[in-house]
């Protein structure tokens, strides 16, 4: 007999084989089969048992005999002589145990298996592929943009790593997105904070990298996890990174640089929608030209050299185009300035910051002319002055808002906030403004009902801002609400004369076309926006810093301006005479706004056109207006 010892280190050893699943059971079985049909070839060869007819078997021979009997019940049924029978049928009886077993293995283990890769376990082996990390809403507006910048590319491929179920995420994109063109979208599921999950997307061999904002408390600093595995892996490519990642604090943003250096770029998200935003109730329609600017299936902004350029002057190189519009440079070291003075010298070290409906119709087109600024024609400077603004709803991005509004207005300016959300007041009072212009006063009221916001006299004040409730209800039920508190103000504008501005926020782009029926002046799609921002980030190295001179109170913005300040009304002329008209005030014409042309580009304003052809005839008329970037 074994002692406890050694058999306590046989039942370890075979533990240890066991660990390693189905490929160690079916080893197993084999063993166990290989020798029960050695022993009965033995027996059958030794002891001289053979069918009745047979003079003798030889072990060779008794060996195939034991193992067809063992693989295939039925052939028993054909055995002859009563000793050779009984053998054969003990190792029948075995073969039956054997096999059930092993088919019993091989289903669990293929079960297993299958499992195991709708889980999306497995190693993506692609190249050239754009990766997105988390989930959130913008998930799908990123995805059709993504798609429609593909569709020149062979095989393009989008891999998506979230810390969800692979099958869900399938589904759900499948729900949401009917064309996916000639894209197909791989989901793998993971932890994008974990190194050896990051490595399942092959980040050494794709295009760029997408990190969403993942809906959690800590989305920031999951952000910035990610991005230190992707640039400080061990393993990492030596070429560098191009990632594009959303972050909802600015606080985070030191730190984002920090780690991801020169290879990320970061869309602070809240900021980016509160900017514009405020912008928006000073410019109507302004939503629709950053739409228009961002969105893959229009103008694009690009920066490319244009050596042909040196020597000129910036004013002389702006109307050297047609069918692009030169808005700024870009120097060697990445340094972006958009509207620079008229007589900066290009020199060949620069490239150009163009708007274009693609980089192969960049072409110097135009006639280039040395435009001189006019003193006469500059626009003249206003001071800001007291104004009332009403915000009706609220979320995180609400203290942004009222910050920036303060560097907009002037003193004795008042800010009303009407919500009824948890812990408002709170909220309120922690707000930091960037001056003492303005006043906050907060009225707490329910923004669905029509006689809380009759209460509030909304007509008088200069501009309404209608906030979605994201941050306490899912996106479907705050775009509820907002559109409730819309219709409200469009029957209380139809009973008074008075005009006012109202910019509204959406979170679900299938909403706008519900909401066009409240005649707001402007709509701000928030995930949209973030969404459209990600993608061209991902595919354009310097538009984070674009974008950050755009929005910037201390830079260029984007304007638009009577017509008549730069043409004669009624009279047939070119919108390249607006554009040279908009050089001598010391601005750059990006485009124009008709009042009465349709929607050409799909952009939810009527007659907006970015990027049109300088030689285009047109016939400017009263409430047109052109739109250039201008300080």
């Amino acid at each position: 007999m074994f002692s406890p010892e050694f058999s306590a280190r046989l039942r370890y050893e075979f533990d240890k084989t066991m660990a390693a699943g189905p490929i160690a059971l079916i080893g197993w079985l084999g063993l166990i089969s290989l020798a029960i049909i050695t022993v009965a070839a033995s027996v059958v060869s030794i002891f001289r048992i053979v069918p009745e007819g047979d003079e003798d078997m030889s072990f060779i021979e008794s060996l195939w005999a034991s193992l067809m009997r063992a693989m295939d019940s039925g052939t028993v049924a054909g055995d002859a002589g009563w000793g050779f029978r009984i053998v054969m049928l003990l190792v029948t009886l075995a073969g039956i145990f054997i096999v059930s077993a092993l088919i019993g293995v091989l289903n669990t283990g293929l079960d297993s298996k299958l499992e195991e890769l709708s889980k999306g376990k497995s190693k993506v082996l692609e190249k050239d592929h754009t990766i997105i990390f988390n989930w959130s809403e913008s998930i799908y507006d990123v995805i059709r943009e993504i798609v429609i910048a593909n569709e020149s590319r062979s095989k393009p491929r989008i891999v998506i790593m979230a810390d969800m179920d692979k099958v869900t995420m399938e589904e759900q994109i499948a729900d949401k997105i009917k064309d996916l063109k000639n894209t197909r979208v791989i989901c793998r599921s993971g932890d994008p904070t974990v190194l050896f999950d990051i490595g399942l997307v092959s980040p050494e061999t794709c295009r760029s990298v997408i990190i969403l904002s993942p809906e959690s408390e800590d989305a920031d600093s999951q952000v910035i996890k990610t991005i230190l595995a992707l640039v400080n892996d061990p393993d990492r490519r030596p070429d560098t990174f191009q990632i594009a990642a959303e972050l909802r604090d600015a606080e985070s943003v030191d730190l984002a640089r920090v780690v991801g250096g020169d290879e990320v770029q970061l869309v602070l998200a809240d900021d980016l929608i509160a900017r514009v935003m405020v912008q928006s109730t000073r410019e109507p329609g302004l939503s629709a030209v950053f739409v228009e600017l961002l969105d893959f299936d229009g103008c694009e902004i690009y920066v490319i050299e244009q050596p042909e350029l040196a020597g000129k002057t910036f004013g002389e190189a702006v109307m050297a185009y047609d069918t692009s519009s030169l808005i700024g440079v870009c120097s060697a070291d990445g340094v972006v300035s958009l509207n620079p003075p008229s007589n900066l010298a290009i020199t060949s070290e620069m490239s150009m910051v163009l708007i274009a409906e693609d980089d192969s119709t960049i072409l110097l087109d135009g006639k280039a002319t040395n435009v001189a600024i006019s003193p006469s024609g500059k626009a003249a400077v206003t001071l800001p002055k007291a104004e009332r603004t009403l915000i009706l709803g609220w979320n995180r991005r609400a203290p942004i808002i009222a910050s920036e509004l303060s560097r907009y207005v002037g003193p004795g300016s008042l800010l009303t906030i009407a919500a009824d959300v948890p812990d408002i007041e709170q909220d309120v009072a922690d707000i930091v403004l960037d001056n003492n212009n303005l006043q906050i006063e907060l009225q707490k009221i329910n923004t669905g009902r029509r006689a809380d916001i009759s209460s509030l006299d909304p007509l008088s004040y200069d501009q309404v801002l209608v906030l979605a409730h994201n941050d306490h209800m899912s996106a479907q039920a705050a775009d509820t609400r907002t559109l409730v508190s819309l219709l409200h103000l469009r029957k209380m504008k139809e009973a008074d004369d008075r005009n006012i501005s109202i910019v509204s926020e959406m979170v679900d782009v299938r909403n706008r076309t519900l909401a066009s029926v409240t005649n707001v002046n402007d709509f701000v799609v928030s995930n949209k926006l973030v969404s459209l921002m990600l993608a061209q980030a991902s595919e354009n190295e310097h538009l984070e810093a674009i974008f950050k001179d755009l929005l910037d109170d201390g830079g260029s913005e984007i304007c638009m301006r009577p017509a008549e300040n730069y043409v004669t009304l009624g009279q047939d002329t070119t919108y390249q005479e607006a554009a040279h008209a908009a050089s001598t005030r010391g601005e750059v014409a990006i485009g124009h706004h008709l009042l009465n042309e349709p929607d050409a580009a799909g952009i939810g304003q009527s007659g907006i056109y970015i990027n049109p052809t300088k030689s285009t005839a047109v016939r400017y008329n009263a409430g047109d207006r052109i739109i250039v970037l201008a300080e």
